[in-house]
């Protein structure tokens, strides 16, 4: 990968916000997924489920079955992203299976107001979704009303791509419209998180780091977690 230069953004005036790390199952080894969650669960924050259709993504990766298989054994918040065409039509059956948190992309619900009022009758915390390249202004008007931000630093669909370090100029910004409104919402930064790259991101304003490759990658997840965190709250 080629060699990623630190940008400084307007958000190192801010304070910095609760880092939480995530990591993607969808990196782990599926014929184990028991034993994946444990070797993560006394060093993660969440655990990020990519949920794919093989529509608004070209491919198919999990859904309700395997929340709610995995949920009597972690104490994880659930992250659940919907990479799906119509997010919002199972959000009582994603908090059934045990879901906690459900994003959903701005690119497939682009007035997303009923979709998050769906979601907060679930009793659902919620956030969207932007890709690499939708602006952050798609998103904006709905800021006060999520939980959670997420950028996508990779297209969505495929685990273990390369960071697009393009995307920090998003973050930035959005971490500036967050603090500046004093709206508590997280910013989360998805795709090619490393120890190197979630410096980064951090710097730039990004709070929750989804991991896969890295993490689930490693000899040892919890290694890897503790490096990552690390490495973030290091970023200076």
């Amino acid at each position: 990968m080629e060699q990623l230069i630190p940008i400084r953004h307007p958000y190192n005036r801010f304070r910095m916000p609760e880092i939480k790390i995530a990591p993607s199952l969808l990196a782990a080894e599926f014929a184990s997924l028991r034993s994946e969650v444990a070797k993560i669960e006394g060093e993660a924050d969440w655990l990020h489920l990519d949920v794919m259709d093989g529509h608004f993504v070209p491919n198919i990766s999990f859904g309700i079955p395997v929340v709610a298989a995995l949920r009597p054994l972690s104490s994880l918040k659930f992250d659940c992203h919907l990479m799906t065409t119509n997010p919002h039509a199972y959000l009582e059956e994603f908090k059934e299976a045990g879901a906690d948190l459900v994003t959903m992309h701005i690119e497939a619900v682009p007035d997303p107001r009923p979709a998050i009022a769906r979601a907060r009758e679930a009793d659902l915390d919620v956030g969207l979704v932007v890709n690499p390249g939708t602006p952050v202004e798609s998103i904006e008007p709905f800021l006060e009303l999520i939980d959670v931000a997420v950028v996508m630093s990779v297209e969505p669909g495929f685990g273990g791509q390369s960071f697009r370090p393009e995307v920090l100029s998003k973050v930035g910004r959005l971490r500036e419209i967050v603090e500046n409104a004093a709206l508590s919402t997280d910013i989360e930064i998805d795709g090619g998180i490393s120890a190197e790259t979630a410096g980064l991101a951090a710097r730039a304003g990004a709070n929750v780091f989804v991991a896969g490759t890295a993490i689930f990658g490693a000899g040892d997840p919890a290694a890897a977690t503790k490096e990552l965190r690390r490495a973030i709250e290091n970023h200076d």
